[in-house]
């Protein structure tokens, strides 16, 4: 039960075994969840909490007893956490679906380079090495958003 567990939720509900761009699809089915709960903002901050606290808990388990290789393509749940990240600044400002798809380019764009300090932080063991490179792509993500999202306003006024 406990591995059946660690893989389910690790792979987010076994996306990550999808053949191609198992990333992408996470990051997708993570917009998903962003669509359903973005009328209940606090809803939607305590999902974030809860997968990211249980990305921290379990994908270094995953790591480790089930796939046992260092951040298999198969754990996916630090791109839902990213992601989740990444699409904040939408939860207090103006959005379309527009706005929802140029924050999931900066994710998966941010995601591949893995700019400094991201680059350095999957290199550490563990959970610590899977769900902090996707935490700053994340961040960095909603930082390019948030601007994008008040130029936007600023034009449309």
């Amino acid at each position: 039960m406990y591995k059946f567990l660690v893989l389910t939720l690790s792979t987010f509900f076994y996306i990550g075994y999808l053949p191609l761009m198992p990333g992408t699809f996470a990051s997708i089915a993570a917009v998903c969840i962003f669509l359903f709960l973005r009328a209940t903002p606090l809803n939607y901050v305590l999902m974030l909490i809860l997968v990211t606290l249980t990305g921290f808990l379990l994908s270094g388990k995953a790591e480790r007893q089930i796939f046992k290789t260092k951040d298999a393509r198969y754990i996916v749940i630090d791109e839902i956490s990213g992601m989740s990240i990444a699409l904040l600044p939408l939860l207090v400002s103006h959005y379309d679906l527009k706005m929802v798809l140029i924050g999931l380019l900066f994710f998966r764009i941010l995601d591949t380079l893995k700019p400094y300090p991201a680059d350095r932080l999957q290199d550490l063991k563990g959970s610590m090495g899977i769900m902090s490179d996707d935490i700053v792509a994340g961040i960095y993500s909603a930082c390019a958003l948030q601007v994008v999202a008040s130029l936007n306003s600023l034009i449309a006024s």
